[in-house]
């Protein structure tokens, strides 16, 4: 009886810390930071990493509407996280991969010159690289893994003998700005700054050109393609995001010209679910824009203190999205909201920064990643707590 006792106990403890974690949680999620750390001092919680979560609320929206129902034990309800980072129900997020800065290096090749622009097929089978010597170079990850160490990776005869670049393409006249590889087909995409959007076929071992050419009127700064594979989202150095029908090359712009940027485009994203898209640009503005009418429907005015914006990127569920800034300050802001939920900060300190660099999540949304261009280190953070991570060299 004493040892069921002792059980009881000690689930009633850990209930109670849960219950002042989503107290804790809903606080910093409300904005009310300052009483969230005193709380969390008061109950001696304060080495912990706090992290907002709208959690609470949404438990009491329930309990209350169960409320009649006395007997209905609470840890019945049931709901389900969604892949990802979701701030909303995570009071104690669970990490399942290393931090950044225990990657390896597997393989290096190169180019003639600077690369500018990479991508993984949706597959994680293959890997792009584009050049600023306006080449694409199209690698086996099989065999690069091979190539790094042959007794470490179990695959195929064949990969370990052969190289690991399968494709080197050829057909833009300046540099490779942004790849992306289409979600159904063997077909690359490429944005450049000669103005040109190309399809390679690389299904096709003797292709070295595209089969499709789209000609915009500006350099490419940025493309997105649609889940569906049927439409691109296309950002170039002047104002306006175009769409265009990949089979038939038609361009839908917004009719309403108070709805564009102002400057450059310098990142447009589809949300997963192709509902929204986003996008930033050099004006300071981050804009998400309807995936069906193409209208701006909500608009972050100065999100980095008027500086320009470089990447715009969407959480997997697409409650998020995450911007950088030429303050060397990474943001995650939600959309029901329009709140900056989380500022990364800490890369940039050594330096102002000079150039623009995009900001990205790890494969599992666990952290936030962004180069730090003064000591060519690889920042990385927490991406629910804002903890700072060990830097990876460059």
């Amino acid at each position: 009886m004493k040892e069921e006792e002792k059980k009881v106990d000690e689930s009633k403890i850990k209930q109670r810390e849960l219950m002042y974690k989503l107290i804790i949680s809903q606080l910093v999620y409300d904005g009310h930071q300052k009483i969230a750390q005193d709380l969390a001092s008061e109950i001696g919680q304060e080495h912990l990493a706090i992290c907002p979560s709208d959690r609470l609320m949404k438990v009491t929206s329930v309990g209350l509407k169960e409320e009649h129902d006395i007997e209905r034990p609470l840890n019945k309800l049931e709901y389900t996280l969604g892949p990802g980072i979701d701030l909303e129900y995570e009071t104690e997020p669970q990490t399942s991969a290393a931090e950044p800065a225990l990657y390896e290096t597997a393989y290096v090749t190169s180019h003639k010159d600077k690369c500018r622009a990479g991508a993984f097929s949706p597959d994680g089978n293959l890997v792009a690289t584009g050049s600023v010597d306006a080449s694409i170079k199209i690698l086996d990850v099989d065999r690069m893994l091979a190539k790094s160490d042959p007794d470490a990776v179990e695959i195929h005869p064949d990969a370990v003998v052969g190289h690991p670049v399968i494709r080197t393409l050829y057909d833009h006249l300046d540099e490779i700005t942004i790849l992306e590889f289409h979600p159904r087909e063997q077909i690359l995409i490429s944005g450049s700054r000669d103005t040109n959007v190309k399809l390679f076929d690389f299904s096709k071992a003797s292709a070295r050109k595209s089969f499709k050419t789209i000609t915009d009127a500006e350099p490419v700064t940025s493309l997105s393609i649609h889940p569906t594979g049927d439409y691109i989202a296309v950002g170039t150095e002047g104002p306006i995001i175009r769409i265009y029908n990949i089979n038939t090359c038609q361009c839908y712009v917004c009719p309403y010209p108070k709805e564009h940027h102002t400057d450059s485009v310098t990142s447009v994203k589809f949300s997963s679910d192709a509902r929204l898209y986003a996008s930033s640009s050099k004006d300071g503005n981050i804009k998400v824009w309807d995936g069906v009418s193409g209208r701006c429907v909500q608009t972050f005015a100065n999100a980095h203190e008027g500086l320009p914006v470089a990447s715009v990127q969407f959480s997997r569920n697409g409650k998020y999205v995450l911007t950088a800034g030429m303050d060397s300050v990474l943001k995650l802001w939600e959309l029901t909201t329009g709140r900056c939920l989380i500022a990364y900060t800490g890369a940039g300190t050594i330096g102002r920064q000079e150039h623009s660099a995009h900001a990205m999540f790890n494969h599992t949304e666990d952290f936030v990643m962004f180069p730090d261009e003064a000591t060519t280190s690889l920042c990385s953070w927490d991406a629910r707590s804002a903890q700072r991570k060990n830097l990876l060299s460059l």
